[in-house]
């Protein structure tokens, strides 16, 4: 009789796995000088925290959201209960993902403003994130462990419950949004990159964010921008080829002096 493994522990262990094979292929990357959006002398230069001490605090995140997702799909029921509720059609996985990318986003983007605005929370929690000035794709979760638990891990299983989705369909929502923040923190602008081509909210996007002049702007993460440009929160950017190599993603000129 062959290893069975269930779709809970598929659903827990398998966007870990994907996090680090996708950063991996970015890393790979990285050496395209003209794709970047800032050199590696800045990456060396400009982050504030090494890239062990990154890697050992994504680690230690990583481990905390299997323990939660362990325990929630512990309380909400078995592989056998959750096939009984398996989607039936294209149409209502479509749903389920659709719902969940909004329940997540809305989740993300409050939080993640309120944690810019309240200086008592970047200065002790957030503030760890944009140590990173520089991103690059496995810093992505990169967080205080507090700030890990509630944005990421707390909006996941919100999305998970709110979507109806079962745990085998959160196998595939939690690795396409593993890999949509990743993408996002990368730092390069890829020719034919399928996320800058459906999504707004992409690596120059949040670059922006990281940026001081787009430290108050571009909260939106990981999906859509509706909530940056709803409450007026939004940068808009121009993408400006530099002679030596790469691009700068610049705040459009009504925003040169905010």
């Amino acid at each position: 009789m062959g290893l069975v493994i269930s779709d809970e522990l598929l659903g827990t262990f398998v966007p870990i796995v994907v996090y680090w094979v996708y950063s991996g292929i970015y890393v790979c990357l990285g050496s395209f000088e003209k794709y970047r959006l800032h050199s590696k002398k800045e990456e060396d230069e400009k982050n504030l925290v090494s890239k062990m001490t990154v890697v050992k605090g994504v680690l230690f995140q990583q481990s905390l959201q299997a323990l939660v997702a362990i325990l929630l799909f512990t309380v909400t029921g078995s592989d056998a209960e959750a096939s009984a509720k398996e989607p039936t059609s294209f149409i209502t996985l479509a749903r389920q993902f659709v719902t969940a990318m909004l329940v997540m986003d809305t989740w993300q983007y409050f939080l993640h403003r309120y944690l810019h605005h309240n200086k008592f929370l970047y200065r002790h929690i957030h503030s760890q994130h944009h140590r990173l000035v520089v991103t690059y794709a496995y810093g992505a979760l990169y967080n205080h462990p507090l700030e890990g638990l509630l944005l990421d891990t707390v909006g996941g299983a919100l999305s998970f419950l709110i979507s109806g989705m079962s745990p085998r369909s959160s196998i595939f929502f939690f690795s396409f949004a593993t890999i949509k923040t990743v993408d996002d923190h990368c730092g390069l602008l890829l020719p034919g990159n399928l996320f800058h081509i459906f999504f707004r909210n992409n690596s120059a996007y949040h670059d922006v964010h990281h940026q001081l002049s787009g430290s108050k702007h571009n909260f939106s993460q990981p999906f859509f921008v509706m909530w940056d440009k709803i409450l007026g929160t939004y940068m808009p950017y121009s993408l400006r080829k530099k002679a030596e190599g790469g691009f700068e993603a610049r705040p459009t000129k009504e925003f040169k002096d905010d």
